[in-house]
């Protein structure tokens, strides 16, 4: 099939002739582009606070949609141009359009590229892994640095939300959908002028340059992953060969017991009423002190992103926590080993470690950010 051997055998029969590699289906590309411009677009719209599926409000949703699709298009192109270079034989980004706004609003699952022949050295497996998340991380860059430089004034929030005007006066209620915490994002929101009005991460979505450009670096933390055939496996395998195998496993757990944080805050909050049943007697007793020490001692815990031990199981079932072997062992030159530890660098300034997270209205507040879309809906 025109593969280089692994270990090639004497020659018994005359070799078969390579077959010629498939055509890319443009057709089936363009589709799923055109697809995922239209949910992006729906998805721009709902974050703005209008009714997604009125198509006279999809122009509301156009800053939000090009900036996405630049960032997904420069990631992926960034691993195709990689392969192409290095004459590996790969099909163009198939998009992955999401319509169901109110299941994932952010409009896609962003794209994948498939590989149709091997790769046989680890210099050109790190090239490809690493060129994707850099590509899309100067652009998320790029994108958050303008956004901080042309923020509106703070009264294009309260076109959004009249309710703040008239029901907080002026004041921005601290529930509803947060973002979490990027360190790369707040170093750059101090690009902001000094008299701007600097979005809270409960409304920072109602901005599309900085909702993508926070979207870009947090996509770009979960390639970076240094797990199996992540972007982020690439990298390191390319960088600690077999060794990587150790570190994968930690931080697989690292991941299982970061993900579990929610879960314990949940069973904490259960647990501090009593009850006559003996068993969840004996569940208070055996479990409450542990879990009323983890939220003196580290309260943040229970609050990290419930999606981290839903992303390890992925890597685990569907990508493997461990890389696969490549057969060349030749290491990476020494540019390619600054690189690599520059990835892994933005990793750390990307990650967010509590991910999305939604903080509920008190009781006789008013209801939380999804209520306010469905009025803008309305109206």
């Amino acid at each position: 099939m025109g593969y280089t051997p692994i270990r090639p055998e004497p020659v018994t029969e005359t070799p078969s002739v390579a077959l010629p590699r498939p055509p890319q289906r443009i057709g089936l590309h363009l589709l799923l582009v055109a697809l995922t411009f239209v949910s992006t677009l729906m998805a721009g719209a709902q974050w703005v606070g209008k009714n997604p599926f009125e198509i006279t409000n999809w122009s509301y949703g156009l800053p939000y949609s090009l900036l996405l699709m630049l960032f997904i298009a420069s990631h992926e192109f960034g691993h195709y141009f990689a392969a192409r270079y290095h004459k590996v034989d790969v099909t163009l980004p198939y998009f992955i359009p999401i319509p169901f706004v109110f299941l994932f609003p952010f409009g896609t699952m962003g794209a994948v590229i498939k590989m149709r022949s091997p790769v046989q050295n680890r210099n050109v497996l790190f090239d490809i892994g690493v060129a994707g998340p850099l590509a899309g991380f100067v652009v998320s860059v790029a994108i958050l640095i303008v956004g901080f430089l042309t923020l509106p004034g703070v009264e294009y929030i309260y076109q959004i939300h009249p309710e703040y005007l008239t029901r907080f006066g002026g004041q921005i209620p601290e529930w509803g959908l947060y973002f979490g915490d990027i360190p790369l994002y707040h170093w750059l929101a101090a690009l902001a002028p000094a008299d701007a009005f600097v979005p809270p991460m409960n409304e920072m979505y109602h901005y599309p340059f900085l909702c993508v450009g926070w979207f870009g670096l947090f996509v770009t933390a979960l390639n970076l992953v240094p797990l199996g055939q992540l972007d982020g496996g690439h990298i390191l395998y390319g960088l600690l060969g077999d060794a990587h195998r150790h570190i994968a496993k930690i931080l697989w757990w690292a991941m299982i017991l970061l993900g579990l944080g929610p879960v314990f805050g949940y069973l904490y909050d259960v647990l501090q009423h009593d009850s006559p049943d003996q068993l969840y007697t004996w569940i208070q007793t055996a479990f409450l002190p542990l879990l009323q020490w983890m939220h003196d001692t580290v309260p943040f815990y229970f609050q990290a992103w419930s999606g981290w031990l839903v992303w390890a199981l992925f890597v685990r079932f569907l990508t493997g926590i461990a890389h696969p072997p490549v057969p060349d062992p030749q290491p990476l030159t020494p540019g390619r080993k600054i690189l690599g530890w520059i990835a892994i660098l933005i990793f750390f300034l990307c990650v967010a470690y509590n991910g999305i997270y939604d903080v509920p209205a008190p009781p006789d507040a008013a209801t939380h950010w999804m209520s306010g879309l469905v009025q803008g809906m309305v109206q």
